[in-house]
């Protein structure tokens, strides 16, 4: 069987019609949910992209694989979703963003040659290239974003577009304006004008050309992470996507005042920056919001043209399909943009999969409410791939039960985790309460009902009850009323917490195995006469002693 695994960056769990979005059709998403099951309380490890990515990947919390903010180097060593698949026999490619950064000074350190196929591995999160692209291809005063080469600006410029510099920047994310000057995608007034580029040459259909490139050349068994960079910001997209949707197809904000009253020192850090300062504006949130929608919509047409592959070549038969996200967006919910916290806007994301196997026949076109977390991912396709999953190494659990109608006994709480220490709000909290990088941390414990969120450097926790406010307005924490529900989401973060993570080079069966193997090896303390052993093991310590050697 082959797996191929589909992220779109910054997609909400709810902007999907399967989600019961009230304007946006998507139908190919819907396809593939009606074809496998989809998962309604799918949360990632931490709501910002490399982290979160790293925990797909690794099957591993960020805590344990130490990845915890955007170009934070994976160290090297870590085993990914391609050393685990290849000891299965399964190839395992990219195509697309992944925000991996290698860890140089490690491969340094142990003279790994990052053009040798290890070197290239770990330099690459464990996929072989087939292509990647992180989509960013901004410059500023200190120079690029990302100083890898592109193959999506080279792509454009063989198009054509090489007048521009940065085709990526001057076309796929900028729009015209009056006078032939350039409508950047970087300023919100401009998401509403369409990109300038032709839609069959922008990020979503040139990747989705590469996928299918990928499939036709492809030997079995594989699996392929397709990584889209859409519908993550800048928000602006090709015609005729740009006018698909507009203000009557914006929700009114979920935000409430009572919000802003005893606000969480952290939450309202969140609420005045920027980006949370941006999309309080109403006008940021009609001009955004359409061209999200958009953005998504164009997502769903090229996800079209995979299924439709699939389907002519009769691969569909015997290939897993996981749709899925590295985190949401708030657009403006919560007094807030982008993501960052915890709120379900941010850290629930779309999860389905298709199983083609006759075991999953019985959840086809169902939801499941299981609490599944992203590194689950990992272990369902080692499982998926015939192997035993290595549980001293994937912190996650196979989803495979799940997708077959089973009903086993499932995790009682999830976690997520945020080191934020890196980011401009860190060091507003710094400076405003004598933070270290250290203290810069937040926990997320949701058990199905009620969300914690814990922050470290003495503060109050923060807590809601889904059930009777699913809009996660009213804020528990603020008084001493639900302290029991408290201590008891702190006992599970402190289970989870003494959690064995870092012995990863033996597993419970071996250790279960080398129980007594020194005696066998003869190794025998603690013994008066010999007699609380077996004959055989005292064999090479009884008899006749040997003579003394003359001097």
């Amino acid at each position: 069987m082959n797996i191929l695994f589909i992220m779109y960056d910054q997609l909400r769990f709810d902007y999907l019609s399967c989600a019961g979005h009230p304007h946006l059709h998507t139908p190919n998403f819907d396809r593939v949910a009606e074809m496998g099951l989809r998962f309604t309380n799918a949360y990632v490890q931490s709501p910002i992209c490399g982290s979160s990515r790293m925990s797909y990947y690794t099957g591993r919390y960020p805590s344990s694989h130490g990845a915890q903010w955007n170009n934070f180097p994976l160290r090297v060593g870590e085993l990914t979703l391609g050393d685990h698949l290849r000891r299965e026999g399964m190839d395992c490619w990219l195509i697309g963003k992944t925000h991996m950064e290698a860890d140089v000074e490690g491969m340094s350190r142990l003279g790994l040659d990052p053009d040798s196929v290890i070197g290239a591995r770990q330099a690459e999160c464990g996929f072989d290239i087939y292509i990647r692209d992180d989509g960013l291809w901004a410059e500023g005063i200190a120079g690029p974003y990302d100083e890898s080469r592109s193959p999506y600006n080279e792509y454009l410029k063989e198009k054509g577009y090489s007048e521009s510099d940065n085709p990526w920047a001057d076309h796929a994310n900028a729009g015209v304006k009056d006078g032939n000057q350039i409508a950047s995608g970087w300023m919100y007034e401009n998401a509403d004008r369409p990109a300038h580029i032709h839609e069959e040459d922008s990020e979503t259909a040139w990747l989705t050309s590469r996928t299918i490139d990928f499939m036709k050349q492809a030997k079995d068994p594989w699996c392929a992470h397709v990584s889209y960079i859409k519908p993550h910001w800048p928000y602006i997209v090709p015609a005729p996507y740009h006018n698909m949707f507009n203000e009557e197809h914006v929700p009114p904000p979920r935000r409430h005042e009572m919000e802003l009253d005893n606000t969480h020192p952290v939450f309202n850090a969140y609420m005045t920056n920027r980006v949370g300062q941006a999309f309080q504006r109403d006008e940021v949130r009609q001009k955004v919001i359409p061209a999200y929608m958009g953005l998504i919509k164009q997502c769903d047409d090229h996800l079209g043209r995979i299924l439709d592959h699939l389907e002519e070549t009769g691969e569909i038969k015997n290939t897993m399909i996981v749709l899925t996200s590295d985190h949401g967006d708030y657009l403006g919910d919560h007094w807030m943009g982008e993501k960052s916290l915890f709120h379900d806007q941010s850290a629930k994301v779309p999860m389905i999969i298709y199983d083609p196997r006759q075991d999953a026949d019985t959840t086809r076109g169902q939801t499941s409410d299981a609490l599944v977390e992203s590194l689950d991912i990992a272990a369902t396709f080692v499982e998926a791939a015939g192997g035993e999953v290595p549980t001293h190494i994937l912190e996650g659990r196979s989803l495979m039960p799940l997708l077959a109608g089973e009903s086993p006994s499932w995790r009682e709480y999830l976690i997520s985790e945020f080191d934020y220490s890196a980011s401009t709000v860190g060091g507003t909290m710094s400076e405003a309460y004598d933070l270290t990088p250290r203290d810069c941390r937040l926990f997320m414990v949701f058990d199905g009902r009620f969300k914690m969120m814990h922050a470290e450097g003495g503060f109050r926790p923060m807590l809601f009850d889904l059930q009777n406010d699913p809009d996660e307005y009213v804020d528990l924490g603020k008084t001493d009323d639900h302290a029991e529900t408290i201590d008891r989401l702190y006992g599970y973060l402190a289970q989870w917490g003494r959690r064995m993570s870092q012995r990863v080079t033996k597993s419970d069966e071996a250790i279960i195995n080398k129980r007594g193997a020194a005696g066998l090896k003869g190794v025998l303390p603690f013994m008066y006469d010999g007699s609380e052993v077996h004959p055989s093991l005292i064999e090479a310590y009884v008899g006749t002693s040997p003579k003394l050697p003359d001097k």
